[in-house]
């Protein structure tokens, strides 16, 4: 079954402040819409329609450009933009929708997953909280009377709904709906609640972004991969380690330069990427990288994480052998690497470890690496 999320986004949001429209203003290290849009391809929706403004000329541009990102334009209120958004949707043979605040950017995949789930087995649902603290009615700044809490829900998006039967009853509505809960309700649809988030809030004044920002600190997407390597000892004068030449009896022997530890990292870099390893970039049957420096592999990782838009935040490496001596050239091998990596030299740790002289590193036949690396996306 194919499953559209439809992100409304074409409205002003004057009460945020800013004097620019809430869903295009920063919040941390990007926009509002970019966090909204990203939460919903995390979540492996199979379609996205975004719903604008026919004023927002730069954004027109800019998603005209994405693929597989449907463009609407927004209508005079929220149920006319709403409607556009079905409408851009009818050739695509889409099985659920669900309709979503482009203002509300702490959507986590577990509720959207919720969602798609409940529709399996009803026409409609949408998430609410149980409003739990006492209710009054005010005038003038005054308390002029209680309101029973009983059975209210703080409503919230995203509203999912079958395709077809959520256009329908657009289609039939007179307009003037809070939100397309009230519009199915009127259709006479059944409409399932599913437990909400208290983190799925909507930015509506201006002292929510920064309770936004705290809520998106905590979600943050964080990576963790391991890498191992080992290479042989043969003829020759010296070992290349973590980027630093060593002067020794022996070298280690490869397709590359057999630099181990900066194999082992950037595998470990792949690995957080769930992108293979070394051999897959890089395939050793292919005679242009006999003799590479590793370096070249580590910087194509490092570039990788980044197009992927992941921060390095640290790599530990350990180094198993009984010889060379490695910890009077760790700081060397911690800067060049650093280097490499695009971090400080406090985010690379280089140690070294002997095997007690027990198995082919113990014997003096090679040398083994360990690495670990954690990317972060904010």
């Amino acid at each position: 079954m194919t499953t559209a999320a439809l992100i409304v986004a074409a409205g002003r949001g004057t009460r945020a402040g800013g004097g620019t429209p809430k869903q295009w203003r920063p919040l941390k290290t990007r926009r509002v819409i970019d966090w909204t849009l990203d939460a919903f391809e995390k979540a492996g929706v199979d379609l996205t329609v975004l719903v604008l403004s026919a004023d927002d000329h730069q954004a027109w541009d800019e998603f005209s450009q994405k693929p597989g990102l449907i463009l609407a334009e927004g209508g005079t209120e929220r149920a006319a933009s709403v409607v556009n958004g079905l409408r851009a949707l009818q050739q695509n043979s889409v099985d659920k929708v669900l309709i979503h605040d482009a203002a509300r950017p702490c959507v986590s995949s577990d509720l959207i997953h919720s969602i798609i789930s409940a529709l399996d087995k009803c026409p409609a649902a949408a998430p609410a909280l149980p409003v739990t603290d006492a209710l009054w009615t005010g005038a003038e700044g005054s308390v002029t009377g209680s309101q029973d809490r009983s059975g209210l829900f703080a409503a919230q998006t995203p509203q999912g709904f079958r395709y077809g039967a959520i256009l329908a009853a657009h289609d039939a509505h007179p307009g003037g709906a809070a939100d397309d809960v009230e519009v199915a309700r009127a259709a006479g649809l059944d409409v399932r609640i599913i437990p909400g988030e208290p983190d799925n809030i909507k930015i509506t004044r201006p002292e929510d972004f920064a309770r936004a920002e705290r809520i998106l600190g905590a979600q943050m997407d964080i990576r963790l991969g391991n890498g191992y390597d080992v290479h042989r000892f043969g003829p020759g004068d010296g070992v290349i380690l973590c980027g630093v030449e060593i002067p020794h009896e022996k070298t280690l022997q490869g397709r590359s330069d057999a630099d181990v530890g900066m194999h082992a990292v950037t595998d470990a870099i792949y690995g957080a990427l769930a992108q293979g390893d070394i051999g897959r970039h890089f395939p050793p049957s292919d005679p242009q990288w006999k003799g590479a420096a590793s370096d070249i592999f580590l910087r194509h990782a490092v570039n990788l994480a980044r197009k992927m838009g992941y921060t390095l935040s640290n790599v530990d490496c350990t180094l198993v052998c009984e010889y060379p001596k490695i910890g009077p050239r760790a700081d060397r091998m911690q800067a060049v690497m650093a280097g490499i990596l695009g971090v400080t030299p406090d985010r690379v740790s280089i140690k070294a470890t002997t095997s007690e002289r027990l198995g082919f590193t113990g014997r003096g036949e090679g040398i083994a690496a360990l690495a670990t690396a954690a990317l972060v996306k904010p």
